[in-house]
């Protein structure tokens, strides 16, 4: 498993879906699939994306792969 950091390329809000993705070896957009169904269900989805925001670090620009 890779490291959990926001990745610069391929994001659509703040990359937390992304990372998370990538964390777990799924796809991006499967991850935000899986966050908007779980938002049908009681709990603080909002906040704790908006916590990750915040405390994942964001992929540092030197180290990705081209």
């Amino acid at each position: 498993m890779t490291a959990l950091a926001r990745p610069t390329h391929g994001r659509m809000i703040g990359g937390v879906c992304a990372a998370l993705a990538r964390r777990f070896g799924t796809s991006a957009t499967t991850m935000r699939v899986i966050f908007l169904l779980s938002c049908l269900l009681p709990g603080p989805q909002f906040l704790l994306y908006i916590a990750l925001w915040i405390l994942l670090p964001a992929e540092d620009k030197t180290s990705t792969a081209w």
